[in-house]
């Protein structure tokens, strides 16, 4: 891919001085363009493009030394690129195939262009489905995806591969690498703290990112240490935060405590000194942090919000709102004390986030949607996770990045991804506002571009309503 941009650029090049014209298919002219490294605004910018790669993006003027096959003014529009999922999920097993694959456009829909799919159980048919969005016979996003995800024996998710001994982290590993993931998977419910290192090691070894939950029998400092790409959630941040940390977590070996038990006594010794330390060890080892921040405000006030009337329930298939029920059964079980616990945490949660960001620690937007997840949709949920991270204490322009250049940059393609630059990917979006001034102005897109394919406001609307009449 990096090949052909620069081949792209060298025939721009040369055709310019050639006094030659260059070829497009498509000219963006007269745009705003976002510059998301440095959260400026390039304004009256010209965006030319070929096949899926930007070939140029210079002020807008009476340029002649090009053809285009077609002209978008956006005049007045605001320009970013396409935006990335950097925790979603695929599962449920046979019979939610089809749903799960008809919800690919739902992405697409809402300006997602790419997707982290962070381990399930229909790895045979995310590839498939790659293939089929990349030869264009299936709408949907640019898939990144871990297999399933590595964990003990009599794991709590269906497809995971458990691992007890080191040889047989040897062998899931090496499957993982033959099937072609994209980055390793690692789960909690039952591994143990042996297996989990060990697992990052060999990964680390080939090369190989690794993301991942953490058990509690495992220091944070450890995992990340060993080379940990990426921290899923919050839980693991406080435990690292907490001056207790070490007895906590001995105490989970002991079987003393359990994962849940220990939040009191984590949120209680959590200590301003100690999260410092904690960031500045993130950033030192470039480990990148998923907040899922959108997912913890749905799950944590399922006792008190009711969901009966979103709008999008009208798009997911009934069978995957089949599986909310056991999140929601849950909640609403749970006790004063529980309800309060799950809010104070919920809210710990969210202070750290604009702590972490100003400790210069790489931030993902993930939403975790999924079956099972309850409430949290595929599209729309990323914007409410930008919503949520901006509500934390960040400004539009950092959450942005968490969104696009930061999730290139950990899938190691920010050579053609993340930015709108030239030699990067064409997957763009055209806004009717600037989302530096508000982060809910990613949802006002006028024009989706994906490659050279163009996606008006409308079209996109067509998206959801074709889902509209298949999903129920």
């Amino acid at each position: 891919m990096k090949q052909l941009s620069l081949l792209l650029l060298t025939v721009f090049l040369f055709s310019c001085s050639t006094s030659e014209k260059t070829k497009l298919d498509l000219l963006i002219d007269h745009a705003n363009v976002v510059d998301v490294k440095t959260g400026q605004l390039m304004s009256d910018q010209q965006i030319g493009i070929r096949n899926d790669t930007i070939i140029f993006v210079r002020e807008a003027g009476n340029n002649s030394d090009y053809t285009a096959a077609k002209t978008i003014d956006a005049t007045g529009k605001f320009v970013i690129p396409g935006l990335w999922d950097m925790h979603v999920h695929f599962r449920g097993g046979k019979e939610l195939i089809e749903e799960n694959k008809n919800l690919l456009p739902l992405f697409i829909a809402n300006g997602v262009t790419g997707v982290r799919e962070a381990g399930g159980d229909m790895t045979a048919e995310i590839f498939k489905w790659r293939e089929e969005i990349k030869s264009g016979t299936l709408t949907g996003p640019v898939i990144f995806t871990s297999g399933p995800k590595l964990d003990g024996p009599r794991a709590t998710w269906a497809g995971s591969i458990p691992v007890t001994t080191k040889e047989e982290v040897i062998q899931a590993v090496d499957s993982l690498e033959n099937m072609g993931v994209d980055f390793i998977k690692i789960y909690d419910s039952t591994i143990s703290k042996e297996a989990y290192i060990w697992i990052i090691e060999e990964a680390k070894k080939r090369g190989i990112t690794t993301s991942g939950h953490m058990p509690f029998t495992v220091m944070l400092e450890d995992a990340v240490n060993a080379g940990l790409g990426s921290v899923e959630h919050l839980y693991y941040i406080l435990k690292g935060a907490s001056t207790q940390e070490k007895e906590i977590t001995q105490d989970v070996i002991d079987g003393k405590a359990g994962f849940w038990g220990s939040m009191d006594k984590l949120i209680a010794t959590y200590d301003e000194t100690q999260a410092q330390t904690v960031f500045d060890m993130l950033k030192t080892h470039n480990t990148y942090v998923v907040p899922t921040k959108h997912i913890g405000n749905t799950l944590s006030y399922l006792d008190r919000d009711n969901h009966e009337d979103d709008e999008y329930l009208n798009y997911v298939g009934d069978g995957i709102i089949k599986t909310y029920q056991g999140r929601i059964r849950s909640a609403m079980r749970a006790n004063e004390k529980a309800i309060a616990e799950r809010h104070e945490l919920n809210s710990t949660f969210e202070k750290l986030i604009p702590k972490m960001q100003a400790a210069g620690v790489s931030l993902l937007a993930g939403s975790d949607s999924g079956a099972s997840n309850s409430y949290v949709y595929q599209g729309l949920s990323l914007h409410q996770e930008l919503m949520a991270l901006v509500a934390a204490g960040l400004t539009p322009a950092e959450a942005l990045r968490t969104a696009t250049i930061n999730g290139a940059k950990f899938m190691k393609m920010e050579g053609f991804y993340g930015s709108v630059e030239a030699g990067k990917s064409s997957d763009l979006l055209i806004l009717n506002a600037n989302p530096l001034e508000d982060i809910t102005n990613t949802q006002s897109i006028k024009t989706l571009i994906l490659g050279t394919q163009v996606f008006s406001a409308q079209d996109l609307k067509g998206m959801l309503e074709q889902l509209r009449k298949t999903s129920k």
